[in-house]
């Protein structure tokens, strides 16, 4: 049997390759609308993109290594890109760029919703976020393990996430302050300790004309 590991004991990943449970993903499109098909630039062993297709959207998955996805569509240096591949971009980038990667994202002409996973603990300190049309915060519980990639590869379990992380979504002219939301691993768990109504799946905001990559 393998026996989970502490997260403290890992070491550190090349391209900051950490694998999110598959979870992530699928509860992300439970939630968020995603018209036309997605882009992960930064797929890693596929995850993301498996989610897609199983919501039943057309994904397309590069990086800038590959990691054996079978659908991999070919290496390729995402902050290079100068044109999009798909009107959405979703992914789990390199935590140490993360924001030059969202910034890159949103820049891409005919880009329409970026959807990025980012450790919540560097919320307070991510200034790049300021003037960006952020429009909604999902805080991932319970705190999702993401161990490097080589740790997956190895066949080891890790053990619960000591690290919270959330999804930043970002939509074609959003204003207004971004809204903060609950991402369940379970939907239906009660998570309350009085008795209160249901959660009610969140309406999606409406894509408006300006543009990501009008001045901000």
């Amino acid at each position: 049997m393998n026996k989970p590991i502490s997260a403290h004991s890992w070491d550190r990943e090349k391209h900051e390759h950490y694998v999110e449970p598959h979870w992530c993903s699928a509860r992300l499109f439970d939630v968020e609308k995603f018209e036309g098909p997605i882009w992960d630039p930064c797929c890693g062993f596929g995850r993301i993109a498996e989610s897609a297709t199983r919501a039943g959207l057309t994904a397309i998955a590069t990086d800038i290594v590959d990691r054996g996805f079978r659908d991999f569509a070919g290496r390729a240096d995402f902050l290079a890109e100068t044109e999009t591949r798909a009107p959405n971009i979703v992914g789990n980038p390199p935590f140490n760029i993360a924001g030059r990667f969202a910034r890159h994202a949103i820049g891409l002409p005919g880009v329409e919703k970026v959807a990025l996973i980012f450790p919540t603990a560097r919320l307070n300190a991510a200034h790049w976020i300021e003037g960006t049309p952020l429009a909604r915060v999902w805080l991932m519980t319970p705190r999702p393990s993401m161990p490097p990639g080589h740790v997956i590869a190895a066949g080891e379990k890790p053990g619960g996430g000591k690290t919270d992380f959330c999804w930043l979504v970002w939509t074609r002219g959003r204003i207004g302050p971004p809204d903060l939301r609950w991402l369940r691993r379970d939907p239906h768990a009660d998570h309350t300790t009085h008795h209160s109504p249901p959660s009610v799946e969140p309406k999606f905001e409406p894509i408006t004309d300006r543009p990501f990559g009008a001045p901000l």
